[in-house]
């Protein structure tokens, strides 16, 4: 069902309605992906998290990353260990810091992750021009920026901690 707005015409005024949808298209294209695989999304952020580290994390840093409690980590990491998606192993230099490491599985879900979010990619720009994808992601960036969000790409690897 299409909103009229008030000057008559089907375009929608209202933006935040509009962006609701689109989210939610997106993630359940991508809930799906790794439903597939046996995950939740908090796992699969965690797993796309651990596939951009240049070097294994350990769970503190996923804490940090998330704003997660320990136990959650905790719970999450145990759930991905069982599933064999990651394996843990404790620091050359810290022997009480256990660093979390991907295992293949994890490696390929990963990549299958990766692939339905550039699916995505492509569906939501489908049949835009060139100028028009340009435009789109200018105007998401700066409405971003006027909701006082950081639009920043995360998709670069971290650095490590020094």
């Amino acid at each position: 069902m299409r909103h009229i707005n008030q000057k008559g015409s089907d375009r929608v005024d209202h933006y935040g309605h509009m962006v609701r949808v689109l989210h939610c298209g997106i993630s359940q294209a991508v809930t799906g992906a790794m439903a597939q695989m046996e995950l939740t999304s908090a796992q699969g952020r965690i797993m796309g998290f651990l596939a951009m580290c240049k070097s294994p994390p350990c769970a503190k840093d996923i804490e940090e990353k998330f704003h997660l409690s320990h136990p959650t980590v905790s719970g999450l990491l145990a759930r991905l260990e069982k599933k064999d998606f990651i394996e843990f192993r404790p620091d050359e230099q810290d022997r009480r810091c256990k660093r979390i490491y991907m295992l293949p599985k994890g490696t390929d879900c990963n990549e299958q992750i990766y692939h339905a979010i550039e699916e995505n990619e492509r569906r939501i720009v489908a049949g835009f021009s060139e100028e028009e994808k340009v435009l789109f992601a200018d105007f998401l960036i700066r409405a971003a920026k006027n909701m006082g969000c950081d639009p920043q790409f995360h998709f670069e690897k971290e650095e490590p901690k020094e």
